[in-house]
């Protein structure tokens, strides 16, 4: 009887190998750090070797240290960072390293797309705008800038699907990265042959498209000597990152919705049909569970916010937690509590590297504003928060929009504050659900998918099991009340500045 699921977290700055019993419980966890290349202004790469040797040291590392016999364990799964481009050949060598999600260099590759095509019709095909974030845009820059490597690629990859490959020698993707190449028919949930035609690609260099569940094959002898698994493990395809979250978090059907605070942030629910926002605000996901979606909206800098905020305006805080053994953020809170709901009327604007959902603005910008002599301190801390989670909000009306939503389960680093948690009460108007376990949704969720698509599990209710609520904050209704006018004047400001933005650049 197989007693262990393996996860694979393959982050932006790491692995982080997670070992759950089949009954939700974390046996133990490793992780690997790796390096991202930052260079040329805009652009990011990594090593994909790097990815293959974090899975390796941390999968054989796991074993050891948890002393199980690898054949007990029933399934390999993975949570991936999306959005990239991994040129590999025919016999999955890397070709060049990969170009990630936060690379911005294929702009001329979006204006080419969009001979073709409008950013609305686009955007009803994929349920994203068509941006230089994608994969498909990347490999076009390839195309033109690398065209002998372009020649030489016999498959494009995300991180879990190279990772996949080295386990078992086979080429897949599943939905929601396919999605994240942005050549994907969101509604018909196979590549775009329009959109492939518009972007000039060759559509055989893209590979064969599984449900997250499909079970790719067994570990082969030669990635069992790597990493210590069993050969004939089942290596089940997994999800991308911002996806696989949703199973963890408990987002599994209509309705359910859950909110990822860390350095960005994201609100995401559950749904039948795509959301396509008017205004394109939101972007919809294929989702890891077969025959759903996943409507979101993800800001730049939100823990980020808080950090910089740490970093710069809290320096006192910072030495005296350490003083004390404390957490600065503890300290902060404390101080925050001293302030009303509203900051006494002080407004941050969060748009600390431009920002995606709900602006889609580069060139937006950072901003105190309502600063008046009796103005706190407490009042400016309290503000930057506040501000975090009025643009969140935004995004969360599009969702409702379509949706009935009445509790948002929050995880991440930025769910550990029962201040910020109730800032969010308020602010949405709508309870808050916090788990014992804030920072494994993307683990935990690519656990649940390697369990069903093993047969381990009869659905992804599994989650049920994994998941146990620490704490619950409703709404203050006096609080709700305050931050209506608030809110408005938020987006105000934003709408006011949004010219000013460009000629700050």
């Amino acid at each position: 009887m197989k007693k262990y699921i393996l996860a694979h977290d393959l982050g932006t700055s790491g692995n982080k190998a997670s070992l759950f019993t089949v009954d939700g419980k974390l046996v133990g966890s490793q992780v690997f750090a790796y390096d991202v290349n930052y260079f040329n202004g805009t652009w990011a790469e990594q090593d994909a070797e790097d990815w293959w040797k974090a899975v390796c040291v941390t999968s054989k590392n796991l074993i050891e240290s948890t002393g199980i016999v690898p054949e007990e364990i029933g399934a390999v799964s993975f949570s991936g960072q999306m959005m990239g481009c991994l040129c590999v050949d025919r016999q999955g060598n890397p070709l060049r390293k990969s170009i990630i999600w936060a690379d911005q260099r294929a702009q001329k590759q979006v204006a080419q797309i969009e001979e073709h095509i409008s950013q609305q019709d686009f955007y009803h095909i994929v349920g994203h705008r068509n941006t230089a974030s994608y994969g498909v845009q990347k490999l076009m820059w390839v195309r033109d800038n690398e065209p002998e490597i372009y020649e030489q690629t016999y498959k494009t990859l995300n991180a879990k699907d190279f990772i996949v490959y080295r386990l078992t020698g086979k080429f897949y993707t599943e939905y929601s990265d396919a999605n994240s190449v942005a050549c994907f028919d969101l509604n018909k949930l196979q590549w775009s042959e329009e959109l492939i035609s518009y972007a000039g690609i060759d559509g055989d260099k893209l590979p064969e498209v599984k449900p997250s569940t499909f079970m790719a094959g067994g570990v082969t002898e030669e990635a069992s000597k790597a990493t210590g698994l069993a050969v004939g493990t089942p290596v089940v395809l997994g999800g991308g990152d911002g996806v696989t979250a949703n199973v963890g978090a408990g987002s599994i059907r209509p309705g359910k919705t859950y909110s990822c605070m860390g350095t960005s942030a994201w609100i995401t629910t559950t749904t039948e049909k795509p959301i396509f926002d008017p205004q394109m605000r939101s972007v919809t996901w294929a989702h890891v569970v077969p025959g759903l979606y996943a409507p979101n909206g993800t800001m730049q800098t939100a823990g980020g916010c808080y950090s910089w905020l740490k970093n710069t305006i809290c320096m006192l805080e910072t030495v005296q937690a350490k003083e004390q053994g404390r957490s600065p953020y503890d300290l902060i809170n404390e101080e925050i509590e001293k302030s009303p709901a509203g900051s006494n009327g002080v407004l941050f604007l969060p748009y600390l590297l431009g920002e995606r959902a709900p602006r889609w603005n580069p060139d937006a910008k950072g901003s105190f504003l309502g600063l008046k002599a009796e103005t706190t301190r407490a009042d400016l801390l309290r503000s930057v928060l506040e501000g975090v989670t009025m643009n969140l909000a935004i995004c969360l009306d599009i969702l409702k929009t379509q949706v009935d939503i009445d509790e948002i389960m929050v995880v991440g680093g930025g769910a550990k504050g029962r201040v910020w948690r109730q800032i969010m009460a308020d602010v949405y108007n709508t309870r808050i659900v916090v788990p014992t376990v804030l920072e494994e949704a993307g683990s935990m969720g690519a656990a649940v998918i390697g369990g069903v698509g093993a047969g381990i599990y009869k659905s992804f209710d599994a989650i049920d099991n994994f998941l146990e609520i620490a704490d619950v904050q409703e709404p203050n209704p006096e609080a709700v009340k305050a931050y209506k006018p608030v809110r408005e004047l938020f987006d105000e400001c934003y709408c006011a500045l949004e010219k000013v933005y460009k000629k700050m650049n």
